[in-house]
């Protein structure tokens, strides 16, 4: 019988996570992560934005909520990009109105990288949609539900990151 999109799927028993198994969760986040791609891959094309040019804004745009300075060091590293390819990501960024370089602070010779207005007007506009449609299919969880679900994901991400430091031979 096939099953709705949306409809939550259940572990078929023990064998569901038996080793060599994919536990039908894991299927459902390579699945979400499959689609969120496709979906940033498809918006950045519009704007004529590549999914670096994506990343980078929502890695300063998070550093910026959390009050820390975003560099080109630092997204050199969140990005895992060589030296030259952070500088044009960054000359792209600027040249397309969605960055500055500033010099501000004790160190003038640190470079910190800023989002314009553009930015974040152009982010609004590309992920609304995203941000629209998320928000009806939350509607139909309770609270703990969702509760339950942001724990889930927070383990996820943070396993993940485990996961990806591990194949880095990142302690």
């Amino acid at each position: 019988m096939a099953e709705k999109p949306g409809t939550p799927r259940q572990p078929d028993g023990p064998a569901a996570s038996a080793p060599g198994t994919q536990h039908p969760l894991v299927r459902l986040l390579q699945e979400f992560t499959l689609e969120a791609n496709r979906y940033v891959d498809s918006a950045g094309g519009r704007n004529d934005m590549h999914r670096t040019d994506l990343n980078a804004l929502a890695a300063i745009m998070r550093h910026a909520a959390n009050g820390d300075v975003a560099t080109p060091g630092t997204l050199r590293k969140e990005l895992n990009l060589s030296s030259p390819a952070t500088t044009a990501l960054i000359d792209r960024l600027c040249g397309s109105g969605h960055l500055v370089r500033v010099r501000e602070g004790q160190d003038r010779r640190q470079v910190q990288l800023r989002m314009t207005e553009k930015a974040y007007r152009d982010g609004s506009a590309m992920f609304l949609p995203l941000a629209r449609h998320m928000g009806r299919a939350m509607a139909g969880f309770t609270a703990q539900e969702l509760e339950t679900a942001a724990r889930f994901m927070d383990a996820m991400i943070a396993a993940t990151v485990q996961a990806s430091q591990e194949a880095s031979g990142t302690p």
